[in-house]
Protein backbone atom coordinates (compact mmCIF):
# COMPACT_ATOMS: atom_id res chain seq x y z
CA UNK A 1 0.00 0.00 0.00
CA UNK A 2 1.32 3.44 -0.92
CA UNK A 3 2.09 5.46 2.20
CA UNK A 4 0.45 8.85 2.68
CA UNK A 5 3.64 10.84 2.03
CA UNK A 6 4.38 8.81 -1.12
CA UNK A 7 0.88 9.40 -2.40
CA UNK A 8 1.22 13.13 -1.71
CA UNK A 9 4.58 13.44 -3.48
CA UNK A 10 3.43 11.43 -6.50
CA UNK A 11 0.25 13.51 -6.84
CA UNK A 12 2.22 16.74 -6.52
CA UNK A 13 4.74 15.61 -9.16
CA UNK A 14 2.06 14.46 -11.61
CA UNK A 15 0.19 17.72 -11.05
CA UNK A 16 3.32 19.72 -11.98
CA UNK A 17 3.78 17.59 -15.11
CA UNK A 18 0.19 18.27 -16.17
CA UNK A 19 0.52 22.02 -15.59
CA UNK A 20 3.82 22.32 -17.48
CA UNK A 21 2.44 20.11 -20.27
CA UNK A 22 -0.56 22.42 -20.57
CA UNK A 23 1.74 25.44 -20.88
CA UNK A 24 3.74 23.74 -23.65
CA UNK A 25 0.50 22.58 -25.25
CA UNK A 26 -0.65 26.20 -25.49
CA UNK A 27 2.69 27.38 -26.86
CA UNK A 28 2.73 24.67 -29.53
CA UNK A 29 -0.83 25.53 -30.59
CA UNK A 30 0.03 29.23 -30.93
CA UNK A 31 3.21 28.58 -32.91
CA UNK A 32 1.86 25.77 -35.10
CA UNK A 33 -1.49 27.26 -36.07
CA UNK A 34 0.18 30.12 -37.96
CA UNK A 35 2.22 27.64 -39.96
CA UNK A 36 -0.92 25.67 -40.86
CA UNK A 37 -2.83 28.84 -41.78
CA UNK A 38 0.02 29.83 -44.07
CA UNK A 39 -0.03 26.38 -45.72
CA UNK A 40 -3.79 26.38 -46.35
CA UNK A 41 -4.26 30.08 -47.08
CA UNK A 42 -4.63 29.53 -50.85
CA UNK A 43 -6.67 26.33 -50.59
CA UNK A 44 -10.42 26.01 -50.38
CA UNK A 45 -10.82 24.70 -46.82
CA UNK A 46 -12.94 25.63 -43.83
CA UNK A 47 -11.32 28.33 -41.69
CA UNK A 48 -11.26 25.91 -38.73
CA UNK A 49 -9.37 23.27 -40.70
CA UNK A 50 -5.86 24.66 -39.86
CA UNK A 51 -6.77 24.49 -36.16
CA UNK A 52 -7.90 20.89 -36.61
CA UNK A 53 -4.62 20.03 -38.34
CA UNK A 54 -2.68 21.68 -35.52
CA UNK A 55 -4.45 19.51 -32.95
CA UNK A 56 -3.69 16.36 -34.97
CA UNK A 57 0.01 17.14 -35.05
CA UNK A 58 0.26 18.45 -31.50
CA UNK A 59 0.45 15.12 -29.54
CA UNK A 60 3.42 13.97 -31.61
CA UNK A 61 5.25 17.26 -31.07
CA UNK A 62 4.48 17.14 -27.35
CA UNK A 63 5.90 13.60 -27.12
CA UNK A 64 9.24 14.85 -28.45
CA UNK A 65 9.58 17.43 -25.68
CA UNK A 66 8.31 15.33 -22.74
CA UNK A 67 11.86 14.84 -21.37
CA UNK A 68 12.21 18.61 -21.02
CA UNK A 69 8.70 18.87 -19.58
CA UNK A 70 9.76 16.38 -16.88
CA UNK A 71 12.91 18.41 -16.19
CA UNK A 72 11.01 21.67 -15.69
CA UNK A 73 8.21 19.91 -13.77
CA UNK A 74 10.79 18.53 -11.33
CA UNK A 75 12.09 22.05 -10.79
CA UNK A 76 8.62 23.33 -9.91
CA UNK A 77 8.00 20.26 -7.73
CA UNK A 78 10.98 21.14 -5.53
CA UNK A 79 10.15 24.86 -5.62
CA UNK A 80 6.74 23.99 -4.18
CA UNK A 81 8.27 21.89 -1.40
CA UNK A 82 10.90 24.54 -0.62
CA UNK A 83 8.46 27.48 -0.55
CA UNK A 84 6.15 25.61 1.83
CA UNK A 85 9.09 24.42 3.98
CA UNK A 86 7.90 20.87 3.39
CA UNK A 87 11.41 19.51 2.72
CA UNK A 88 12.31 20.18 6.34
CA UNK A 89 9.05 18.66 7.57
CA UNK A 90 9.69 15.51 5.52
CA UNK A 91 13.27 15.28 6.84
CA UNK A 92 12.06 15.52 10.43
CA UNK A 93 9.74 12.60 9.73
CA UNK A 94 12.61 10.49 8.34
CA UNK A 95 12.12 11.17 4.62
CA UNK A 96 15.46 12.39 3.28
CA UNK A 97 16.22 13.83 -0.12
CA UNK A 98 17.38 10.45 -1.43
CA UNK A 99 14.00 8.86 -0.71
CA UNK A 100 12.16 11.73 -2.43
CA UNK A 101 14.40 11.37 -5.48
CA UNK A 102 13.79 7.62 -5.50
CA UNK A 103 10.02 8.19 -5.57
CA UNK A 104 10.37 10.67 -8.45
CA UNK A 105 12.67 8.34 -10.38
CA UNK A 106 10.31 5.37 -10.32
CA UNK A 107 7.27 7.57 -10.96
CA UNK A 108 8.97 8.99 -14.06
CA UNK A 109 9.96 5.52 -15.26
CA UNK A 110 6.42 4.20 -14.82
CA UNK A 111 4.93 7.24 -16.58
CA UNK A 112 7.45 6.72 -19.39
CA UNK A 113 6.23 3.16 -19.93
CA UNK A 114 2.62 4.38 -20.00
CA UNK A 115 3.50 7.13 -22.47
CA UNK A 116 5.12 4.60 -24.82
CA UNK A 117 2.41 1.96 -24.49
CA UNK A 118 -0.59 4.29 -24.78
CA UNK A 119 0.25 7.87 -25.64
CA UNK A 120 2.87 7.19 -28.32
CA UNK A 121 0.64 4.81 -30.28
CA UNK A 122 -2.21 7.32 -30.02
CA UNK A 123 -0.04 10.25 -31.17
CA UNK A 124 1.44 8.25 -34.07
CA UNK A 125 -2.07 7.48 -35.34
CA UNK A 126 -3.00 11.17 -35.25
CA UNK A 127 0.30 12.03 -36.96
CA UNK A 128 -0.50 9.54 -39.73
CA UNK A 129 -3.92 11.15 -40.26
CA UNK A 130 -2.26 14.59 -40.22
CA UNK A 131 0.28 13.64 -42.90
CA UNK A 132 -2.38 11.91 -45.00
CA UNK A 133 -4.67 14.94 -44.96
CA UNK A 134 -1.80 17.30 -45.69
CA UNK A 135 -0.70 15.20 -48.64
CA UNK A 136 -4.25 15.21 -50.00
CA UNK A 137 -4.24 19.01 -49.94
CA UNK A 138 -0.74 19.45 -51.33
CA UNK A 139 -0.16 20.47 -54.92
CA UNK A 140 1.90 17.37 -55.74
CA UNK A 141 -0.34 14.57 -54.44
CA UNK A 142 -0.59 12.73 -57.76
CA UNK A 143 2.14 10.37 -56.64
CA UNK A 144 2.78 8.10 -53.70
CA UNK A 145 5.45 5.66 -52.54
CA UNK A 146 5.39 2.79 -50.06
CA UNK A 147 7.76 0.07 -48.93
CA UNK A 148 6.34 -3.43 -48.49
CA UNK A 149 7.73 -6.95 -48.21
CA UNK A 150 7.57 -7.00 -52.04
CA UNK A 151 9.91 -4.03 -52.37
CA UNK A 152 9.48 -0.36 -53.20
CA UNK A 153 6.24 0.67 -54.96
CA UNK A 154 5.78 4.06 -56.59
CA UNK A 155 2.77 5.56 -58.37
CA UNK A 156 3.69 8.64 -60.37
CA UNK A 157 1.73 10.83 -62.79
CA UNK A 158 3.66 12.98 -65.23
CA UNK A 159 1.64 14.90 -67.83
CA UNK A 160 -0.39 12.21 -69.67
CA UNK A 161 1.62 9.24 -68.41
CA UNK A 162 0.93 7.22 -65.26
CA UNK A 163 3.71 4.98 -63.94
CA UNK A 164 3.44 2.09 -61.52
CA UNK A 165 7.00 1.24 -60.47
CA UNK A 166 8.25 -1.71 -58.44
CA UNK A 167 11.89 -2.22 -57.38
CA UNK A 168 13.32 -5.05 -55.29
CA UNK A 169 16.23 -3.09 -53.85
CA UNK A 170 17.67 0.40 -53.41
CA UNK A 171 21.46 0.76 -53.49
CA UNK A 172 22.87 4.29 -53.33
CA UNK A 173 21.22 6.17 -56.24
CA UNK A 174 20.20 3.01 -58.08
CA UNK A 175 17.03 0.95 -58.10
CA UNK A 176 17.64 -2.75 -58.72
CA UNK A 177 15.40 -5.29 -60.48
CA UNK A 178 12.85 -2.75 -61.65
CA UNK A 179 9.49 -3.19 -63.37
CA UNK A 180 7.83 -0.04 -64.73
CA UNK A 181 4.27 -0.24 -66.03
CA UNK A 182 3.20 2.79 -68.04
CA UNK A 183 -0.46 3.76 -68.59
CA UNK A 184 -2.10 6.65 -70.38
CA UNK A 185 -4.41 9.08 -68.57
CA UNK A 186 -7.36 6.67 -69.12
CA UNK A 187 -5.36 3.91 -67.46
CA UNK A 188 -4.92 1.96 -70.70
CA UNK A 189 -1.67 0.01 -70.82
CA UNK A 190 1.02 1.66 -72.97
CA UNK A 191 4.10 -0.46 -72.24
CA UNK A 192 6.09 -2.25 -69.56
CA UNK A 193 9.78 -1.69 -68.96
CA UNK A 194 12.05 -4.15 -67.16
CA UNK A 195 15.60 -3.35 -66.08
CA UNK A 196 18.17 -4.67 -63.66
CA UNK A 197 19.37 -1.14 -62.90
CA UNK A 198 17.86 2.38 -62.94
CA UNK A 199 19.81 5.51 -62.04
CA UNK A 200 17.58 7.78 -59.92
CA UNK A 201 20.14 10.44 -58.97
CA UNK A 202 17.80 13.09 -60.39
CA UNK A 203 14.20 13.16 -61.64
CA UNK A 204 15.26 12.11 -65.15
CA UNK A 205 15.71 8.40 -64.56
CA UNK A 206 18.28 6.58 -66.68
CA UNK A 207 17.05 3.04 -67.40
CA UNK A 208 20.02 0.83 -68.22
CA UNK A 209 19.58 -1.75 -71.04
CA UNK A 210 15.79 -2.00 -70.64
CA UNK A 211 13.52 -4.75 -71.92
CA UNK A 212 10.39 -3.08 -73.34
CA UNK A 213 7.10 -4.90 -73.93
CA UNK A 214 4.60 -3.08 -76.12
CA UNK A 215 1.72 -4.32 -78.31
CA UNK A 216 2.52 -7.95 -77.42
CA UNK A 217 6.11 -7.53 -78.60
CA UNK A 218 9.19 -7.65 -76.38
CA UNK A 219 12.47 -6.03 -77.32
CA UNK A 220 15.74 -5.57 -75.45
CA UNK A 221 17.24 -2.10 -75.94
CA UNK A 222 21.01 -1.80 -76.28
CA UNK A 223 20.87 1.87 -75.40
CA UNK A 224 19.69 3.44 -72.19
CA UNK A 225 16.38 5.29 -72.15
CA UNK A 226 15.22 8.15 -69.94
CA UNK A 227 11.84 8.75 -68.29
CA UNK A 228 10.89 11.86 -66.31
CA UNK A 229 9.36 11.44 -62.83
CA UNK A 230 8.69 13.48 -59.72
CA UNK A 231 11.20 11.36 -57.79
CA UNK A 232 14.93 11.28 -57.26
CA UNK A 233 17.14 9.62 -54.65
CA UNK A 234 16.77 12.46 -52.13
CA UNK A 235 12.98 12.61 -52.42
CA UNK A 236 12.54 8.85 -52.07
CA UNK A 237 14.71 8.83 -48.96
CA UNK A 238 12.75 11.76 -47.52
CA UNK A 239 9.38 10.04 -48.00
CA UNK A 240 10.20 7.42 -45.38
CA UNK A 241 11.40 9.69 -42.59
CA UNK A 242 8.04 10.50 -41.00
CA UNK A 243 8.65 7.74 -38.50
CA UNK A 244 6.64 9.44 -35.76
CA UNK A 245 3.49 8.50 -37.72
CA UNK A 246 4.15 4.78 -37.12
CA UNK A 247 3.48 2.87 -33.91
CA UNK A 248 6.04 0.45 -32.48
CA UNK A 249 4.70 -2.63 -34.29
CA UNK A 250 4.67 -0.72 -37.60
CA UNK A 251 8.21 0.51 -36.99
CA UNK A 252 9.47 -3.03 -36.44
CA UNK A 253 7.68 -4.19 -39.60
CA UNK A 254 9.13 -1.26 -41.54
CA UNK A 255 12.61 -2.17 -40.31
CA UNK A 256 12.18 -5.72 -41.65
CA UNK A 257 10.81 -4.40 -44.95
CA UNK A 258 13.79 -2.05 -45.30
CA UNK A 259 16.18 -4.93 -44.66
CA UNK A 260 14.54 -7.11 -47.29
CA UNK A 261 14.65 -4.18 -49.73
CA UNK A 262 18.29 -3.40 -49.01
CA UNK A 263 17.26 0.10 -47.96
CA UNK A 264 19.20 2.02 -45.29
CA UNK A 265 17.71 1.11 -41.87
CA UNK A 266 19.67 3.66 -39.80
CA UNK A 267 16.78 6.12 -39.33
CA UNK A 268 14.36 3.36 -38.28
CA UNK A 269 16.88 1.78 -35.88
CA UNK A 270 17.65 5.16 -34.35
CA UNK A 271 13.95 5.94 -33.87
CA UNK A 272 13.29 2.55 -32.26
CA UNK A 273 16.20 3.05 -29.84
CA UNK A 274 14.81 6.49 -28.96
CA UNK A 275 11.37 5.04 -28.23
CA UNK A 276 12.69 2.13 -26.15
CA UNK A 277 15.02 4.42 -24.16
CA UNK A 278 12.22 6.91 -23.46
CA UNK A 279 11.34 5.77 -19.88
CA UNK A 280 15.04 5.87 -18.96
CA UNK A 281 15.41 9.30 -20.53
CA UNK A 282 12.49 10.69 -18.51
CA UNK A 283 13.85 9.18 -15.29
CA UNK A 284 17.36 10.52 -15.85
CA UNK A 285 16.02 14.00 -16.67
CA UNK A 286 14.02 13.93 -13.45
CA UNK A 287 17.10 12.89 -11.46
CA UNK A 288 19.19 15.55 -13.19
CA UNK A 289 16.71 18.32 -12.35
CA UNK A 290 16.40 17.09 -8.75
CA UNK A 291 20.18 17.18 -8.27
CA UNK A 292 20.35 20.69 -9.71
CA UNK A 293 17.52 21.94 -7.49
CA UNK A 294 19.01 20.49 -4.31
CA UNK A 295 22.46 21.93 -5.01
CA UNK A 296 21.59 25.57 -5.69
CA UNK A 297 20.66 28.30 -3.21
CA UNK A 298 17.02 28.25 -2.22
CA UNK A 299 16.39 31.99 -2.32
CA UNK A 300 16.53 32.27 -6.12
CA UNK A 301 13.49 33.88 -7.82
CA UNK A 302 11.19 31.74 -9.94
CA UNK A 303 12.32 33.45 -13.17
CA UNK A 304 15.84 32.16 -12.46
CA UNK A 305 14.55 28.58 -12.36
CA UNK A 306 12.53 29.04 -15.56
CA UNK A 307 15.59 30.39 -17.41
CA UNK A 308 17.75 27.63 -15.93
CA UNK A 309 15.26 24.97 -17.02
CA UNK A 310 15.08 26.31 -20.58
CA UNK A 311 18.89 26.64 -20.76
CA UNK A 312 19.45 23.08 -19.54
CA UNK A 313 16.83 21.77 -21.95
CA UNK A 314 18.52 23.45 -24.92
CA UNK A 315 21.95 22.26 -23.75
CA UNK A 316 20.81 18.63 -23.40
CA UNK A 317 18.94 18.78 -26.71
CA UNK A 318 22.09 19.77 -28.61
CA UNK A 319 24.11 17.24 -26.61
CA UNK A 320 21.76 14.50 -27.85
CA UNK A 321 21.66 15.99 -31.33
CA UNK A 322 25.46 15.83 -31.58
CA UNK A 323 25.48 12.14 -30.68
CA UNK A 324 22.64 11.43 -33.11
CA UNK A 325 24.73 12.94 -35.92
CA UNK A 326 27.64 10.68 -34.96
CA UNK A 327 25.32 7.66 -34.99
CA UNK A 328 23.60 8.42 -38.29
CA UNK A 329 26.94 9.11 -39.97
CA UNK A 330 28.14 5.76 -38.52
CA UNK A 331 31.10 7.36 -36.74
CA UNK A 332 29.95 5.52 -33.62
CA UNK A 333 27.62 2.49 -33.31
CA UNK A 334 23.99 3.51 -33.65
CA UNK A 335 22.89 2.17 -30.26
CA UNK A 336 25.67 4.18 -28.59
CA UNK A 337 24.39 7.40 -30.16
CA UNK A 338 21.17 6.96 -28.14
CA UNK A 339 22.34 5.24 -24.99
CA UNK A 340 25.77 6.85 -24.41
CA UNK A 341 24.35 10.37 -23.73
CA UNK A 342 21.97 8.78 -21.23
CA UNK A 343 24.87 6.94 -19.60
CA UNK A 344 27.00 10.11 -19.33
CA UNK A 345 24.06 12.09 -17.93
CA UNK A 346 23.40 9.28 -15.44
CA UNK A 347 27.02 9.36 -14.23
CA UNK A 348 26.70 13.09 -13.58
CA UNK A 349 23.47 12.61 -11.62
CA UNK A 350 24.83 9.68 -9.58
CA UNK A 351 27.86 11.77 -8.60
CA UNK A 352 25.41 14.43 -7.48
CA UNK A 353 23.61 11.89 -5.28
CA UNK A 354 26.64 11.67 -2.97
CA UNK A 355 25.77 13.24 0.38
CA UNK A 356 22.49 14.46 -1.13
CA UNK A 357 20.69 14.01 2.19
CA UNK A 358 22.90 16.74 3.69
CA UNK A 359 21.59 19.34 1.22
Amino acid sequence: MIKTYQNYLIRLFVNKILIVSLVFFSLIVILSVFEEINFFKELDVNFLFPFFMTLLNLPSTLFEIFPFIFLISTQFFFLDLINKNELEVLKINGLGNLKIIKILFFTSFFLGILLIAIYYNFSSKLKFIYLDLKNNHSTDNKYLAVVTENGLWIKDEVEDAIYIINANKIQSHYLRDVLITEFDKNFDLVRTIEATEVDIEDTNWIIVNPIISKDNQTQKQKENIIITTHFNQEKIEGLFRSLSSLNIIELIKLYKDYESLGYDTIDVEFHLHKVFSFPVFLSVMTLFAAIIMLNIKRNKPIIFHIILGVFLSVLIYYFYYLFSLFGKSEKIPLYLSVWLPLFLLSIFTFIGLIRINEK
